[in-house]
């Protein structure tokens, strides 16, 4: 009778409110709210917009939201076939064991089988054990020879040669003008003095005292 209750159809860009709020459900479930940046306008932009990255499925129980997925297609080079790549699954907490999930991973692997994909992929956090046993006895597997390999934030821009700019250059001091009646002190910090030269007589008088004439 519960799952008799559940619809399941295509989100659409009237639904991208009730997409955030699931999310956002999602992301608070994870413990990763805080990284949690997405908004109305960037989904719908994304979602339903002129090139769209994703796709989703809402589930409803008597047309109240209850869960939905994300996904979109990858391509397996090995098996040359598309395959579905599930982004988010997320049901409400007071739906779980009602059904929800199972119908909506049905739809999905429907889905997958009507486009031809030879597999249907997505991760799980290794702390969520309710959701890896469900998994499980859906006959999925676990990869945990693959470690999955994020690049992110400023790596990413710097491998793509869009690093941050670096600070413009600070402005040159302005020298003192030369005709100044003080001069820039020097590195000793003592400012310099112009030696002043002596009477030719005297000159002449202390050069006697230093060498002897010849006879």
């Amino acid at each position: 009778m519960a799952a008799a209750a559940l619809t399941i159809r295509r989100g659409t860009r009237r639904d991208v409110p009730t997409i955030l709020a699931l999310v956002r459900g999602l992301a608070e479930y994870e413990r990763l709210l805080h990284e949690c940046v997405a908004t109305p306008a960037k989904l719908r932009r994304d979602g339903f917009g002129r090139r769209p990255y994703f796709q989703t499925l809402i589930c409803r129980r008597r047309g109240r939201p209850v869960g939905f997925a994300l996904y979109f297609f990858t391509y397996s080079t090995f098996l040359a076939r598309p395959t579905l790549y599930l982004e988010d699954l997320f049901v409400l907490p007071a739906e779980r064991g009602r059904g929800a999930g199972l119908a909506l991973l049905r739809a999905l692997a429907r889905l997958a089988v009507r486009r031809g994909c030879g597999r249907m992929e997505w991760t799980v956090l290794d702390w969520n054990t309710p959701a890896r046993r469900f998994y499980r006895a859906l006959g999925a597997g676990f990869r945990t020879e693959w470690v999955l390999t994020r690049l992110a934030g400023v790596p990413l821009a710097r491998l793509a040669g869009r690093a941050t700019r670096r600070p413009p250059a600070q402005p040159a001091r302005a020298r003192s003008p030369r005709s100044s009646p003080r001069r820039t002190p020097t590195a000793a910090g003592s400012p310099r003095r112009r030696r002043r030269r002596a009477p030719a007589r005297a000159r002449r008088s202390r050069a006697a005292l230093r060498s002897p004439r010849r006879a």
